[in-house]
Parts: C-alpha cells; structure tokens; sequence
C-alpha cells in the first residue's frame, strides 16, 4: 500500500465546503479554557461537515495563534458564532426544535453507543469545561445526556478527545439514518 498525498485526498475548498450539505448536528462549547481544544473541535467539525459551533462563556474565539494552530484552518470553514451565556443557546436552539445532548456523566445518562438518533432530527452536542465539565444548568436543561463508556480507571477523556468520539458516533449512525 502506498500513502496518498494530500493532492490526492479530494478535500473540499473552503467555498465548497460553505455550500456543501451539512450534518444535522451543531457542537456547543460550554466554558472550553484550552484554545488547543478549541482548536480541535474545529477540525472535528470540519471533517464531519458540522452546522455550526458555538463557543461559548470563557470559551476564546478566532482569531488566535493557538486556536488556529491545531484547527489548521478550519475556522475559515466552519461556521461558529460566539454567545456569552451557554444557557440563551441552549434555549434558542430547543426553541428551534433541536435536541440538545449534554456530554457528561450523570443520573439517566444514555451511553453513547446505546443512543439511538431520530431520522430527520438536528442535534446539538453540548461539551464542557475541562474541569468542572458541563455545568449543572445546562445538563438539566438538555433534552438528554449522552456519556461515552469508559472501562479503564480514569473517569473522563480530554474534551477535543471526547468531541471527536461523539462526533463521529453521531455523524455515522445519521448517515446510516439517510441511506
């Protein structure tokens, strides 16, 4: 086997990947202090054709050197929008219809590879703080919490980690969904 050059890989432009069909699906930062994460959610949404992220709180915003540094650009792509209160997105998007999915550990949580998705529904995926998490209002405020199965002896995963797990997940079984 041969590796591809990127010349080889078929990527969309920019622009084209502004007017391509989207995932139903929107990712919500709630409070994200390490613009490396930030980063790399970005390049996540990028690769799944993600709606929209919304950064929110202390969460930073392009441009900056960190932020761009491991989203290599795809906060030129990727639609994003800044919100001081997670909570107003929250409710805008319920507003709209949209299921809302906390990632976190908590009561009635739905494993991830247990959640099943609705044919034709959009979603948002809500990430918290490094530390603190998803905060308490906004998980009680979701439609349901998703938690990603873990069987080792740590109790959670890094945030751009998590983000890419949960991503795909729900990219994959969408697409299942529409075929």
């Amino acid at each position: 086997m041969r590796k591809l050059k990127n010349s080889e890989l078929k990527r969309l432009s920019t622009e084209e990947y502004k007017q391509a069909d989207k995932t139903p699906l929107i990712i919500v930062l709630d409070n994200i202090r390490s613009l490396n994460n930030i980063g790399s959610v970005f390049r996540t949404a990028d690769a799944f054709l993600v709606e929209k992220i919304y950064l929110c709180g202390i969460t930073a915003t392009p441009p900056h050197k960190d932020i761009h540094k491991t989203a290599l650009g795809a906060t030129d792509s990727v639609e994003w929008e800044y919100a001081e209160n997670t909570m107003e997105v929250i409710n805008k998007l319920k507003g709209q219809g949209i299921m809302t999915l906390s990632v976190e550990q908590a009561e009635n949580a739905v494993m991830l590879n247990d959640f099943n998705i609705e044919k034709g529904k959009k979603y948002a995926v809500i990430f918290g703080n490094e530390v603190k998490g998803v905060s308490q209002e906004v998980v009680s405020a979701s439609d349901k919490v998703v938690e990603i199965p873990q069987y080792g002896t740590k109790h959670s995963l890094n945030i751009s980690v998590s983000a890419g797990v949960v991503v795909w997940d729900l990219f994959s079984k969408i697409q299942a969904g529409e075929n």
